[in-house]
């Protein structure tokens, strides 16, 4: 399997929603399920004042983390799904969905809380980089970043364990690992600010 070699663009996520409105099967497969209980139970703090959530989809794990945190920020690189993010979470007044691609666009606040659920691997190493310079800029002091990424192969610019230990050199002198743990098909890293 050839890997692309640079970021995946925007029209990679919208011509995958063009052809079905939950390609990876958030609503409907037992592994999301387990895997979006496993994250939750992963986060180090029962609620936070502020969380960003980088690739929501369609808001399926946007729902269930809306319940812990007083302001939350969810992003996607496409419109589809954001649509139907919206649809779900409606009249939840303290979620905001951004429509952008990282490391671009970024919102300009703080948060003590910033998820990676399966998307760091669709980046290539100087996005990755990028990426950091706005986790160090954003995370509060005492923050905590969460990363959970696929491990079979892709196609995709890096994998799960090339896109994790990156991230994590990357931000060493920031973040220090609080929990990690694998399972046949994804390994999910737990890390706190501790500048």
């Amino acid at each position: 399997m050839s890997r692309s070699e640079r970021s995946l663009p925007t029209s990679y996520f919208d011509d995958l929603y063009a052809g079905n409105p939950d390609p990876w099967g958030f609503e409907s497969k037992p592994y999301e399920r387990e895997k979006y209980a496993a994250t939750l139970a992963a986060l180090p703090r029962a609620h936070y004042a502020a969380a960003l959530e980088i690739g929501c989809s369609i808001g399926v794990l946007t729902a269930e983390l809306a319940k812990r945190c007083d302001r939350l920020v969810a992003l996607d690189a496409a419109e589809a799904p954001l649509a139907r993010a919206r649809q779900r979470l409606a009249g939840q007044a303290h979620v905001e969905f951004l429509h952008g691609r990282v490391p671009e666009d970024w919102p300009e606040e703080r948060f003590d809380l910033i998820l990676f659920s399966e998307v760091l691997y669709f980046l290539d190493g100087e996005d990755l980089k990028r990426v950091c310079e706005r986790v160090e800029r954003s995370l509060r002091p005492g923050g905590d970043v969460v990363l959970v990424h696929w491990l079979p192969e892709t196609d995709f610019p890096l994998s799960g364990d090339e896109a994790t230990e990156r991230f994590i050199a990357g931000m060493a002198d920031v973040l220090k690992p609080l929990a990690a743990s694998r399972s046949e098909f994804y390994r999910m890293d737990t890390l706190r600010r501790v500048d």
